[in-house]
């Protein structure tokens, strides 16, 4: 059996310095907007696994008129307040997709 081999090859950071993209921008102008958008991203993707899981115990009848509708709203009060933080923080849908390399998006 065939061993495949890997090579580390160690470089000075001068040298890779401008091979890879700026990724952390530390000005502190606009920290605050990149913690929001960060916050923002979470609650919309725990707010999309909350929906998901509401719509699967609709489906498998787990839940009662009065669960659904009490759910729902809860739903919508989030999504309201989502609306209104975005619009605070001039952020836009798609400002809160997370590449995730080649895994695609994380939304």
């Amino acid at each position: 059996m065939d061993k495949s081999s890997i090579t580390i090859t160690i470089k000075e950071p001068e040298e890779v310095k401008d091979t890879n993209p700026e990724r952390i921008n530390i000005d502190p102008k606009n920290v605050e907007n990149g913690m929001a958008k960060l916050v923002l991203t979470l609650i919309e993707l725990i707010r999309k696994l909350l929906e998901k899981q509401v719509m699967r115990r609709v489906e498998g009848g787990s839940l009662s008129e009065e669960e659904i509708e009490q759910v729902g709203e809860a739903l919508m009060k989030i999504e309201d307040k989502m609306r209104e933080l975005k619009e605070i923080f001039g952020l836009k849908d798609e400002d809160l997709k997370i590449d995730l390399g080649p895994l695609g998006d994380l939304m």
